[in-house]
């Protein structure tokens, strides 16, 4: 072990190392971010890493999503799955556990029992407001991270008397826009994975970090940093005086009904998003075909997929009667 991790010890010291390899991660979702901060890792010496995805690996993913080969594609395996077959390669020291389920309120606070810290690589909000919830809840750091374009973010949830993820939630950009429907660069992703993984590494081994949100134009070369201490709202619902943790509870999850008789799911998000419909039939406009559209709603065909989408946010996903396909084209199309 000495030998392996010297280059990164002399750097962190024995304790810092000796605190990672003791560490139990759990990487949340294991796509272009969650494959590339499962392999750092692994190669910095996690002792224990859990990873949880409830998709399969399919060509597409092979642009940006490092862990995976086309013989995984081919086989459509779990993400889970395929990225723990590859990690073993790479080293035998972690112990690895790979799960393929969703993430969601019901399933997080078992997921994350005994972790050392939580690691972001999911495609949505909803489901990182319910990690975040989760994280302060248990006082577990949770790092944040997020890309699309050459575009990207980070930020450390690290409790105590900082902003969670909540707090800033009104101040991160528009959510109108998501890999499939504005496609992503792969060096985004290698510096959004390298931000979080760097992040972890130093709450890991014993270092105190501050609340700083990163965000980051790899084809621009802009980069911008703002410390966000002052943001702690102490009414925020998830870490203030009355916390009462509202994203793990159904009453804040998407709503999902089967439409009786119509091969079709109804989808109904947790707020009103008032989407501009405008602005989304341009960017689909090479996406999608069929495209038809009013003031009140958007009609078009996606995959092998019809889907209406509502000016408050709601859908309806034709085509299809599982609920799971229905909630995975939504996010694909809205984040």
């Amino acid at each position: 072990m000495t030998s392996r991790f010297m280059k990164q010890e002399l750097f962190i010291g024995k304790d810092g190392q000796r605190n990672i390899e003791n560490s139990h991660a759990v990487i949340l979702g294991a796509g272009a971010l969650g494959s590339a901060v499962s392999e750092m890792l692994v190669r910095a010496g996690i002792g224990k890493l859990t990873i949880i995805d409830r998709d399969y690996v399919e060509q597409s993913n092979l642009q940006r999503q490092q862990l995976y080969t086309e013989e995984d594609a081919a086989k459509k395996l779990p993400k889970a799955i395929a990225a723990k077959k590859r990690l073993k390669e790479i080293s035998g020291y972690t112990l690895i556990e790979s799960i393929v389920e969703d993430i969601n309120y019901q399933t997080i606070e078992k997921f994350i029992h005994g972790a050392s810290i939580l690691i972001d690589g999911t495609d949505n909000f909803e489901t990182r407001l319910v990690i975040n919830d989760a994280a302060i809840k248990h006082q577990i750091p949770f790092i944040f991270g997020a890309c699309v374009g050459s575009y990207g973010l980070s930020y450390p949830v690290v409790g105590g008397n900082v902003p969670c993820l909540h707090c800033l939630i009104d101040k991160l950009p528009s959510q109108q826009v998501t890999c499939d429907t504005a496609g992503v660069i792969s060096p985004i992703v290698q510096w959004v994975a390298a931000m979080q993984v760097s992040q972890a590494m130093q709450i890991l081994s014993g270092k105190t970090i501050l609340p700083v949100l990163r965000s980051f134009d790899i084809w621009k070369m802009e980069y911008v940093e703002m410390n966000v201490a002052k943001l702690r709202n102490n009414s925020c619902p998830t870490c203030g005086i009355e916390a009462d943790f509202p994203y793990l509870s159904f009453r804040n999850q998407t709503k999902v009904a089967v439409l009786c008789g119509r091969d079709a799911v109804h989808i109904r998000p947790p707020m009103s998003k008032e989407l501009d419909l405008y602005e989304l039939s341009q960017q689909w406009k090479s996406l999608v075909v069929h495209l038809t559209a009013n003031p009140y709603l958007l009609s078009f065909h996606y995959d092998a997929y019809r889907v209406i989408l509502f000016k408050d946010g709601r859908a309806i996903i034709h085509g299809t009667s599982e609920e799971s396909v229905a909630k995975s084209i939504y996010a694909k199309l809205i984040g």
